[in-house]
């Protein structure tokens, strides 16, 4: 069966803990990710980021998990994980030292793969930091590919090298199933938006089998954590956070503190309706419809005058097609100003001589809106966004 057929989901330990992480932290979070409903809403990788090592390789040049934070080793701690019904990440880099400087993979990629598949591991996280300047970037993530797949196990290869050399050009080729193409995520508003940005005109290359990564959610953490920097976002912006991650179709990796997360954040987390459209089986990305487009409020404008201005980044409508005839219809505002963002529905394929329309349900209230024909024009608040699932009906039927 394919690995990754869908979005890879799951909790990676860094936008919180950093290096403050332990055997206990993760047993703690296995539990609490079965007893909350995450693992059966779908959430099935826990994944140990960097800090997890001593700093130097024993004397067969094996990396040795720290026997302070990891006293029982990584194989107890991994049949742990595996018995509470979830798979087992952990993380290396392809340079000479992890982020953290922490011994790494470069030119030990056999060995480590090796050690990986004998503890239990699942998922890779595959770094990029301290790269030689004469090193090959797209031949060392295909030979970190290899030496997984020389293992026998399935160990789905989540790569993040932040976008060097393109790799949503060969990052597929190389065979990983994610792959990171920008920098690290900080918990504010302008960092997430500027990943969805920076992401969206590359989403087409992802499909089932490897997938974008716009990297670990910041979703909830208020502050808290090892990403903690700039103003904290309200809930609308969270909300819009993982909307557009839903959205795009892309990997759904928390990074909050689970255990204390508000209620309002978990259950946004386990939105079925937003998990619906992030695992939707065809995976596709969305439509770019309009970008820019927003009214000046002015209802009747005078003569030569258009009735709504364009404003760089201001405002994107989005269209996805999903399976079984049904589609996902986003407006966003990038802007601090409630705006009325302009949709022709003729921009979705549906001219008036069509004679259909869309039947529209908001996901956030779930609230039919009736049918939407010629033209649709919603209100949207700043800094907020509306997300409607749709149906193709008769426009007078």
């Amino acid at each position: 069966m394919m690995m990754a057929f869908r979005p890879p989901l799951g909790w990676n330990s860094w936008n919180t803990f950093g290096d403050k992480i332990s055997d206990a932290l993760i047993r703690e979070m296995a539990d609490y990710m079965v007893s909350h409903g995450y693992r059966d809403a779908g959430y099935e990788y826990l994944v140990i980021d960097d800090c997890w090592s001593l700093r130097d390789r024993d004397a067969a040049g094996r990396l040795v998990p720290d026997p302070e934070k990891f006293p029982h080793g990584m194989k107890d701690l991994a049949d742990y994980v595996h018995a509470k019904g979830l798979k087992f990440g952990m993380y290396s880099c392809a340079g000479v030292m992890t982020c953290a400087g922490y011994p790494s993979s470069y030119d030990h990629e056999f060995t480590d793969a090796e050690t990986f598949a004998s503890w239990g591991v699942d998922f890779l996280k595959y770094d990029f930091c301290n790269f030689p300047e004469t090193g090959d970037c797209r031949t060392r993530y295909q030979t970190m590919s290899m030496a997984l797949k020389s293992t026998g196990r399935d160990i789905l290869f989540s790569a993040c090298n932040w976008g060097q050399k393109d790799p949503w050009t060969w990052m597929r080729s190389a065979g990983a199933h994610m792959y990171r193409s920008t920098g690290d995520i900080m918990d504010n508003y302008v960092s997430f938006t500027d990943i969805f940005k920076s992401q969206l005109k590359n989403l087409s290359m992802s499909a089932n089998g490897c997938f974008n990564d716009m990297d670990m959610l910041t979703v909830g953490m208020g502050g808290k954590g090892n990403v903690g920097f700039g103003k904290v976002c309200t809930y609308e912006e969270y909300r819009m956070q993982f909307a557009l991650w839903c959205l795009c179709g892309v990997p759904l990796m928390m990074g909050a503190d689970l255990r204390n997360l508000a209620p309002e954040y978990e259950a946004l987390m386990k939105h079925p309706d937003l998990l619906r459209i992030n695992q939707d089986e065809e995976c596709r990305p969305p439509y770019p419809i309009r970008m820019g487009a927003v009214f000046t409020g002015n209802p009747d404008p005078k003569e030569g005058e258009m009735p709504w201005r364009s404003i760089p980044d201001s405002s994107y409508t989005l269209f996805r097609h999903l399976s079984g005839g049904e589609f996902a219809l986003a407006f966003i505002n990038f802007s601090e100003a409630e705006t009325v963002i302009h949709l022709e529905m003729v921009d979705l394929g549906l001219p008036v001589a069509s004679g259909f329309a869309l039947r529209v349900k908001d996901v956030f209230t779930s609230e039919d809106l009736g049918r939407k024909s010629d033209y649709f024009n919603p209100k949207v608040p700043g800094h907020d966004m509306k997300l409607y699932l749709c149906r193709l009906e008769k426009a007078n039927g």
